[in-house]
């Protein structure tokens, strides 16, 4: 009966999860697709690296605002608009690409465009995720996140390296906004996100005060600055290193062997799992700085200093495997600091859009 409890509580979140993850999953085989185009094209790190940074920027710049707009606009419309014009985009590219017209200056556009929504989803997704789920249940939550985050890094390599090869992009691309259409029209017609009571007394605030909220609440705090400040560096380096230059070392030292590409970030998110298993079984670090600190100088030894520095794929697949087990103990001590988001909902949305 409790079993049955749970289901029923999380239904709603459940039906929207598991749409959501497909369309992720479609996204992140295009995203692999495109990265093996864009380097058959140029042959050069560069352009995979621009891809990256057109696909992260305009949600770095736009953090703030994004959150402002999440806490005061309807959530679903917030995440019904992104979905639309995410399957626009990959039409947008499909298109192109069955034209011959499709160019990577294109996908730079398109991919500033995307990620300037995503700024948008990210945030509403959170907060309409806190609004259908009981308190109670948002440990188990976080973790179904980390489950299918883990699951799509394992997958999305593999069944777009296999479609890529079989079917060519345009297929990929097909299945990409198949995968939209779904979560779109699930999300329209049978996921009813609860609206955020208002207090009766509350002082109404202007677009710009509510966005200086959140500025406020971080200089008094600055100890949260300093660590949102810290994570950032991180994932910036992270993602140049993952994202802008693994891609391009591996199919430039494999004749642009897409099945290897697609072994190598597999083994990315079977370490993810592995390391997130541990960090379910395990019993949190009483110094948990010492945790962030060791195991990020781990992942980076491990991943970009030993993968720049060998030739071999299975040695690649390895240091791929173990540099990513430690980041569940890195990621899990900062995702303590959720208790925050009580404190302010500006600040709240924003801090977890970074992370």
């Amino acid at each position: 009966m409790k079993k049955t409890n749970v289901f029923f509580d999380l239904r709603d979140f459940l039906i929207l999860w598991g749409s959501q993850s497909v369309s992720t999953l479609g996204t992140a085989m295009t995203n692999f697709a495109l990265i093996v185009w864009v380097y058959g094209q140029k042959g050069t790190a560069s352009s995979i690296t621009l891809l990256s940074v057109f696909s992260f920027l305009p949600s770095i710049l736009f953090c703030f605002i994004a959150g402002t707009v999440a806490d005061r606009w309807d959530k679903k419309r917030i995440m019904l608009t992104a979905d639309l014009i995410a399957a626009v985009g990959t039409v947008t590219v499909l298109m192109l690409y069955l034209t011959s017209t499709l160019q990577i200056r294109h996908l730079y556009i398109i991919n500033f465009l995307l990620s300037f929504m995503n700024a948008f989803q990210n945030p509403a997704s959170y907060v309409a995720t806190s609004l259908l789920v009981p308190k109670e249940h948002y440990v188990r939550v976080s973790g179904l996140h980390a489950l299918s985050g883990s699951i799509v890094t394992i997958l999305a390599p593999a069944f777009g390296s296999a479609v890529l090869s079989f079917g060519g992009l345009e297929t990929v691309l097909m299945i990409d906004s198949a995968t939209f259409l779904v979560a779109f029209f699930i999300l329209f017609l049978f996921i009813k996100i609860p609206k955020i009571i208002r207090k009766g007394k509350e002082k109404k605030e202007s677009f710009v005060q509510s966005c200086r909220v959140g500025i406020d609440f971080l200089r008094k705090h600055s100890v949260l600055l300093r660590i949102i400040l810290f994570f950032a560096f991180v994932n910036l380096i992270a993602k140049m290193g993952g994202y802008g230059m693994l891609p391009a070392l591996v199919l430039g030292r494999t004749g642009n062997d897409q099945v290897a590409l697609g072994m190598v970030e597999a083994a990315v998110g079977i370490g993810t799992l592995v390391g997130s298993i541990f960090v379910t079984l395990m019993k949190p670090a009483q110094n948990r700085v010492k945790v962030i600190f060791f195991t990020c100088g781990i992942s980076f030894l491990l991943g970009d200093v030993g993968q720049s520095l060998t030739h071999s794929l299975p040695l690649w697949i390895a240091e791929a495997l173990t540099s990513n087990v430690p980041m569940a103990f890195f990621e899990r001590e900062p995702n303590r600091c959720h208790v925050l988001q009580r404190s302010n909902r500006n600040a709240r949305t924003w801090f977890f859009h970074e992370r």
